[in-house]
């Protein structure tokens, strides 16, 4: 049976933070670029396929719908092209969800920590926070350059908690897919999930609570495990 983690109430000292579908709008985006680079090297692949499975690392993603051996050199050259294209075609256009900087604001004015845990790329992480207008807020980031293994795996949760040097029982994690909160729960971090990424409820289920989207959290976040204590 899983246990998931309980909020720390007042041991509470950092937020862990998803990006993709947390903080920016781009899980679509991230499924249309992986297509394109996955034709490129003729493998067509359904959208939808490839969209459900946003969220984890590209070592998770490919093999699943390439069947693919992640380390082999035709992978490499996939995820590479991936990476351009995002950049190239997608990024710009992206837009911050909901209330993102409000509630990152909100938060570090109670003077908690703010760590990135994603399973983007190391060189994906800074252009997106600054396209989601939060780049200024965050204090360390983990991602997938990290660890061995990315979500739903709990290695890149781990890091971000070695990164700041803190216990998962003084940290609460936001994510908006069903690999954020396995890869919490996994590292005994209870999470908060949000629905613009584009889950269900039931698919967000281990959660401690699930909100719309930051404008939302921030709304009701009296309500919420993030509530002062």
């Amino acid at each position: 049976m899983t246990i998931s983690p309980r909020a720390p109430g007042a041991a509470l000292h950092t937020v862990l933070l998803d990006i993709d579908g947390t903080l920016i709008d781009s899980n679509d985006a991230h499924a249309r670029a992986w297509g394109s680079a996955l034709a490129e090297h003729g493998y067509v692949v359904p959208f939808e396929e490839i969209r459900s499975r946003i969220g984890m690392g590209g070592d998770k993603l490919l093999p699943e719908v390439s069947g693919l051996d992640p380390d082999s050199d035709e992978a490499e050259r996939i995820g590479e092209m991936r990476g351009e294209i995002f950049r190239r075609v997608e990024l710009r256009g992206l837009r911050p969800t909901p209330g993102a900087r409000a509630l990152l604001e909100h938060l570090a004015s109670r003077d908690l920590q703010l760590v990135v845990a994603t399973s983007a790329t190391a060189d994906e992480v800074h252009a997106l926070l600054e396209q989601a207008g939060v780049g200024d807020l965050i204090e360390a980031a983990a991602s997938a350059d990290d660890a061995e293994r990315t979500k739903p795996d709990p290695d890149i949760v781990l890091a971000a908690l070695r990164k700041v040097g803190r216990p998962a029982s003084h940290c609460v994690m936001i994510g908006d897919t069903p690999y954020d909160v396995e890869a919490a729960t996994r590292a005994r971090v209870p999470i908060i999930a949000l629905r613009c990424g584009g889950w269900t409820d039931d698919a967000l289920s281990g959660a401690l609570a699930v909100f719309d989207h930051p404008a939302d959290l921030l709304a009701r976040i009296a309500e919420s495990p993030l509530r002062e204590r």
